[in-house]
């Protein structure tokens, strides 16, 4: 029965978590010594993150902001390619507090994929195969097909005389996969060659 005025002592996700895990590891402790698997001087194996470099972030997935927290080995050794080692939920956030949705809890074999693209690929009209091309032959393809496409439909005034400086045959959309500052730039872009039909798919 509880006295009056009494308040029970509220926890965070931290220390229900610190809790939990101390509960777990003195009762497996309890199970193997009982059973004579512990000996003097038995080595536990550390955690596969216990001695790797700690980076935040935001994961790129959608406009929710969830923040995460990337371990990496290697990066302060040289000679060595760091690489991911795991990605979690950040517990200090105040957005997901430690929580990742899905997709979310998916980025490490994001980022790990071996069906990750890293060239440019194309596909000419009518062809069936899909070829590599470097950037110095990308990029101007890319800018003379989007000159020519705005010099064919740019329309600078409409049937009232208004100006408006639109390009209505071409459409952009960003990557929910992009950082902040690629998403900024293609806006800018936008902007410059006064596209409407322009839509990001980290707001969906």
């Amino acid at each position: 029965m509880k006295c009056k005025g009494y308040m029970p002592k509220r926890s965070s996700r931290r220390d229900f978590i610190a809790r939990s895990a101390a509960t777990t590891a003195t009762t497996a402790t309890g199970l193997a010594a009982s059973n004579g698997e512990i000996s003097n001087g038995a080595h536990i194996p550390a955690l596969k993150t216990a001695h790797t470099t700690k980076t935040n972030s935001i994961c790129p997935y959608c406009a929710v902001g969830c923040s995460v927290t990337i371990h990496t080995i290697g990066d302060k050794a040289r000679n060595v390619k760091p690489h991911i080692v795991h990605i979690e939920g950040d517990p200090e956030s105040p957005v997901n507090r430690g929580t990742l949705c899905p997709k979310g809890a998916s980025l490490e074999e994001f980022v790990q994929s071996d069906r990750r693209l890293t060239k440019v690929r194309h596909r000419a009209a009518g062809a069936k195969e899909w070829t590599d091309l470097t950037w110095e032959e990308a990029i101007p393809m890319m800018a003379s097909r989007i000159k020519a496409s705005r010099d064919k439909a740019f329309v600078e005034k409409d049937e009232k005389g208004r100006t408006v400086n639109r390009l209505d045959n071409v459409a952009m959309i960003g990557g929910c996969t992009d950082t902040n500052e690629i998403n900024y730039l293609l806006s800018k872009f936008r902007f410059g060659l006064g596209l409407l039909a322009y839509e990001n798919q980290s707001r969906l």
